[in-house]
């Protein structure tokens, strides 16, 4: 695996400057070599363009670790099933792939880096079909919004319940949405906001600034009672059951959305860890929907919820980043760390943890707003 990581990565670098252009030229190869594959896409493919270049990326920095590879690579097969993706569809993406690559590198481009990406999107292939062979569940649920709250002009907190068939999750996982009244075939990931729950109620905390057209459509134009459309659940951003440490959740913005499902899930059973939350905003007009987080710390001794602003004098809190705020309480060496916000923020928050000689796998973290 060594040798082939290097090789995807030695390859990519010759390609990664123009990934627009190369992205282009995937899509009007694959939908001339299968033009059936069109109507599967939305109108407009600028953002599925980097979603799949996201994806692809992914896959080349995970192909070095083979059990994180095969997790991710089952979960992306199965959440494809959403887009109608049958096992024929994979040769021609492979195909549109790899004339892509070698049209963009050019002479650079040798065999030895055309066996690779062969050998590698072959195995991505292979685990992308197992997954959405062995999923019982169906692609994507129909769900009913039943809530929806406003906080300020940007962020919008909601319910929606999935109908028919309960959808299995874990605490801290995110799932695919598509709101087809408004925009059809346009799907975005959203980490669940509350643990599993018996009625299946699924609670969502969505930010327009600076965002694409579904999240500006979730906030403003989604009302009780419209139809989404949910997809299965991704992500390992997850509680281990049989860890003893103690927690650490650090969140900005909307990354709060998972780190409050952890800890939901952690009032469940928790009695020995001791567990504590640090909300980051730039305002204290930005720290939003804190209350149940509040709510919790007052019934359960062992959780203590900090919020931190980073421009605001008049803030009776903490001040400063939230790195800055971990140096102050740390350190975290003996913790199970999560970090959730935006990649700046997580990269910032993991530089902190890593001098602080927190060790790698007791880390979890998702960002939100960029790749």
């Amino acid at each position: 695996m060594d040798n082939l990581g290097r090789l995807l990565k030695e390859s990519w670098v010759l390609v990664e400057d123009r990934r627009d252009q190369l992205a282009s030229h995937f899509y009007a190869r694959m939908f001339l070599t299968d033009p059936g594959l069109r109507p599967l896409f939305p109108v407009q493919l600028t953002g599925q363009r980097n979603r799949l270049l996201e994806a692809l990326v992914n896959a080349v920095q995970t192909v070095e670790d083979p059990e994180q590879f095969d997790t991710y690579l089952r979960g992306l097969g199965r959440d494809h099933r959403k887009f109608h993706v049958a096992p024929e569809h994979y040769d021609v993406v492979g195909y549109a792939l790899l004339d892509a690559l070698r049209t963009f590198a050019g002479d650079q481009w040798t065999l030895e880096y055309d066996q690779a990406w062969r050998d590698a999107y072959a195995a991505i292939a292979a685990r992308m079909l197992a997954g959405a062979a062995d999923d019982p569940n169906p692609p994507f649920w129909h769900a009913e919004v039943l809530t929806h709250e406003r906080y300020g002009r940007d962020i919008a907190v909601f319910t929606c319940q999935p109908l028919q068939h309960p959808l299995p999750y874990r605490a801290g996982q995110y799932v695919s949405i598509e709101a087809p009244r408004h925009l059809s075939r346009i799907w975005r990931t959203y980490s669940i906001a509350n643990a599993p729950t018996e009625d299946n109620v699924l609670e969502f905390h969505v930010r327009c600034r600076n965002a694409g057209w579904l999240s500006g459509t979730l906030v403003r134009r989604v009302r009780p009672g419209d139809l989404l459309r949910v997809a299965a659940p991704m992500g390992s951003m997850t509680l281990d059951p049989e860890s003893t440490r103690d927690v650490l959740c650090v969140a900005a913005g909307v990354g709060l959305a998972p780190v409050k499902a952890l800890v939901e899930e952690l009032t469940r059973y928790n009695r020995t860890r001791w567990v504590h939350v640090f909300v980051g905003a730039r305002s204290e007009s930005d720290l939003y929907a804190l209350e149940s987080l509040y709510r919790l710390s007052a019934r359960h001794p062992w959780l203590s919820v900090v919020p931190v602003c980073s421009s605001d004098p008049a803030f009776r809190g903490e001040h400063g980043t939230l790195g800055q705020a971990l140096d102050r309480y740390g350190p975290w060496t003996g913790h199970d760390c999560f970090v959730s916000g935006s990649t700046r923020m997580v990269r910032s928050t993991l530089r902190v943890l890593a001098e602080q000689e927190v060790p790698s796998e007791n880390i979890r973290y998702d960002t939100f707003g960029g790749a």
